[in-house]
């Protein structure tokens, strides 16, 4: 990414016009880490879901020019334990033409800033594939920990 790139790079709350945006980077992120094909409708779905009703979460986008380069969404967990409130990140994707040009990172910094921002909130979480190792390393360079916690589900 070229210097003029990095300063146009603005991160900014999705809105509705950024859904099929969205769906694409979501069908990607997918078929990229987990070899996944989603259903574009459930997908599209999904994604308009969070918009219909913003207690669920929300997503950022990473726009580098006026187009989106990346994005990522923001679901909540409360938490007894600490009695406050856990943001996840989650459907994390960077275009691959803008990896490694700090799309990710502002992502993330913009995350944390609003996380430490908004009273009751205690920290951020993520989960990231075992076998994606360049995640990992980008997460580790942001500060996040790797926790002891496997993850288990049961899809119905």
């Amino acid at each position: 990414m070229t210097s003029n790139a990095e300063t146009a790079l603005i991160v900014r709350n999705a809105e509705p016009g950024d859904a099929d945006a969205l769906v694409e980077f979501n069908l990607a992120m997918a078929l990229e880490t987990e070899d996944k094909q989603l259903d574009r409708a459930v997908l599209s779905a999904g994604v308009a879901a969070i918009f219909e009703k913003p207690q669920r979460g929300f997503y950022l986008v990473a726009e580098s020019n006026g187009r989106a380069v990346g994005c990522l969404m923001i679901t909540f967990e409360w938490s007894d334990w600490r009695n406050g409130e856990w943001w996840w990140l989650q459907s994390v994707y960077v275009h691959p033409e803008h990896r490694r040009g700090g799309v990710f990172a502002k992502l993330y910094a913009e995350v944390e800033r609003r996380a430490r921002g908004t009273r009751g909130v205690i920290g951020v979480r993520l989960y990231v594939e075992l076998e994606n190792l360049k995640a990992q390393q980008v997460y580790q360079s942001l500060s996040m920990e790797r926790t002891h916690y496997a993850m288990y589900e049961k899809l119905f």
